[in-house]
């Protein structure tokens, strides 16, 4: 049974570090402010010389929905990192917190990051460039909770990734939403890409609501069972990456390599 005491404990200790350093807060709010002023800019640009199409719900939404998964899935692993960073990983499992409690705290240091970032996002995008999300319906929920459970899946799995390799091994991390957007079809229809392509992108659920929206922008309507779908599989990403984290760190455990866990180890 999981204890809501220590997850909230794991929340507090982020906001802490959050109130000691502005640096840590201002990544909350510059980057997704200047991918919405650029992206927002550039849609009103192809308006103005593509008449007829309307760009701004179409490209800048999809770049918000997407920042709001890089959001999420940051917020797993910066709140990870951090225990990483001050060479805390041993003392919090020196304490009675069970390794599901440690990942409902992440989960709940993301939810709380990649809200102030969506909320930034939409305010950014309705002042200045008029962009409605009503326009998207009871769509949008089916949207974001598809990336929000993706996001969770991508960042455990990386931390995962993280505590087995060794903390050198972040920099494999920060390239994973990158790599990913290809095949997710995140600014163009999933039908531009060849068919291995798109076989590849069958099995990641950011690339149904991406063609979602599209479709509803196009003047259709997204499917409900599509999106259902996404979000279930979305679910079934997030169920495999806490058994990956799991299995990683009762290896760490086993062999030792908890105990010896320091910038130089990546074996």
């Amino acid at each position: 049974m999981l204890r809501w005491r220590p997850m909230a404990a794991i929340v507090l200790r982020y906001l802490y570090l959050l109130r000691g350093s502005p640096a840590r807060i201002m990544p909350l709010f510059a980057w997704v402010g200047i991918d919405i002023v650029l992206w927002g800019f550039i849609s009103r640009y192809l308006n103005s010389v593509a008449a007829g199409f309307n760009f701004i719900p179409a490209l800048l939404g999809a770049v918000l929905l997407w920042d709001f998964l890089i959001r999420i899935m940051q917020g797993v692993t910066m709140a990870f990192f951090e225990d990483v960073w001050s060479r805390n990983f041993l003392n919090i499992f020196a304490t009675p917190l069970s390794i599901s409690e440690y990942l409902g705290g992440l989960v709940a240091v993301s939810v709380l990051t990649g809200a102030v970032g969506l909320l930034a996002m939409l305010a950014l995008a309705t002042a200045i460039f008029g962009l409605s999300f009503f326009a998207y319906g009871l769509a949008l929920v089916q949207f974001l909770l598809a990336l929000f459970l993706f996001g969770i899946a991508l960042g455990i799995f990386a931390a995962g990734v993280v505590l087995r390799l060794g903390p050198a091994a972040e920099w494999f991390i920060w390239p994973m939403p990158a790599l990913i957007s290809p095949f997710a079809g995140v600014f163009y229809p999933l039908s531009t890409l060849p068919k291995w392509m798109r076989l590849v992108s069958r099995l990641l659920p950011p690339s149904y609501v991406f063609e979602g929206l599209r479709r509803i922008v196009s003047g259709g309507a997204a499917s409900a069972a599509v999106l259902t779908g996404a979000a279930s599989l979305a679910g079934l990403y997030l169920l495999l990456a806490c058994w990956f984290f799991t299995r990683i760190y009762r290896y760490a455990v086993r062999t030792g390599l908890i105990a010896r866990y320091s910038a130089e180890s990546l074996s």
